[in-house]
């Protein structure tokens, strides 16, 4: 029943081979499980869910991943609910496990234009394709998948937009920045350059050997310059797309449009960006305010 759950969520709801391969770990675990504990998952009870969590939890387990394994048992029962295999959710009743909030990791508008300015600056893998690559994902928000996936027929003809394809085979409308546009228009002669001619790739970017860049390629591509930067924080491909989502709400943009932008299915998903500002606020506050200054020196001194 789970491998068909699969199949359902590769064929149907068209997810990605990343997170199926997610899915089917925790389900795989569940499975081991209900095997030792002699029940079969398909008919557990509350009882058998709330037993395994709580083993996830007495190993170790983050509180994160231990939800996210939940999510996948909730998502399994809710299938074999629609299809006619069982009648009730024994998931139901189980709640999360609480998390702490912790703020995505993104880079402030003057550290990401430094950034950006790394290809050309250090001359290291390939400059004029790493600079288009760090402005396209950054500027228009892009997912890893969705950058490495991106080709030159869902290019408009002046490369100012572009159509992707999300999570759960959403398509939507994505923009670039001048600077990115300049960047991609710089780097396409190049390109052409480099395809492979007996089997040429529609992708935008590609290797060195003139293949379509892969995901991990993009991930090793992004460390080697975040290694590079100077800027004291872990910069990885999601961080760009962190940056892009908090620098627009920092301007003022609407929650909702920048979740159109970011092809996130719920609010509260963007919503979380919103506290990045608030914590600078606090920062800036703590900093300037004489009140502020001088409660910090006193907790100090009491510390």
């Amino acid at each position: 029943m789970i491998e068909q759950y699969l199949l359902y969520l590769k064929a149907v709801r068209g997810m990605s081979e990343r997170t199926l391969t997610a899915y089917g770990n925790d389900l795989s675990r569940y499975a081991v499980y209900c095997n030792n504990m002699d029940i079969v998952p398909e008919t557990a009870d509350s009882r058998g869910v709330q037993h395994f969590i709580a083993d996830l939890s007495a190993e170790g387990i983050s509180s994160v991943s231990v939800n996210r394994s939940l999510s996948s048992i909730r998502g399994f029962y809710r299938w074999l609910i629609r299809t006619g295999k069982r009648k009730d959710d024994p998931s139901v009743s189980i709640r999360n496990l609480k998390t702490a909030r912790t703020l995505p990791e993104f880079l402030w508008e003057g550290e990401m234009a430094s950034f950006a300015e790394l290809p050309e600056k250090e001359g290291i893998l390939w400059p004029l394709r790493d600079k288009a690559l760090i402005l396209a994902m950054y500027s228009a928000g892009l997912r890893i998948a969705e950058l490495a996936s991106l080709s030159i027929g869902f290019l408009d003809d002046d490369v100012q937009s572009a159509r992707v394809t999300g999570k759960g085979g959403k398509e939507r409308y994505v923009f670039f920045s001048e600077e990115a546009t300049q960047a991609i228009k710089e780097y396409f002669p190049v390109r052409t350059e480099r395809i492979k001619q007996e089997k040429p790739t529609d992708r935008v970017f590609i290797n060195r050997r003139g293949g379509p860049l892969s995901v991990p390629g993009i991930r090793w591509i992004i460390s080697q310059y975040g290694d590079r930067s100077g800027l004291g924080k872990h910069i990885h491909p999601h961080a760009l797309r962190h940056s892009f989502a908090t620098h627009l709400l920092n301007s003022g943009c609407d929650v909702r449009l920048v979740q159109e932008m970011l092809g996130h299915a719920s609010i509260s998903t963007t919503q979380r960006y919103t506290h990045v500002d608030m914590e600078r606020l606090k920062q800036a506050y703590m900093k300037a305010h004489p009140h502020a200054s001088v409660r910090a020196h006193t907790m100090e001194n009491v510390q």
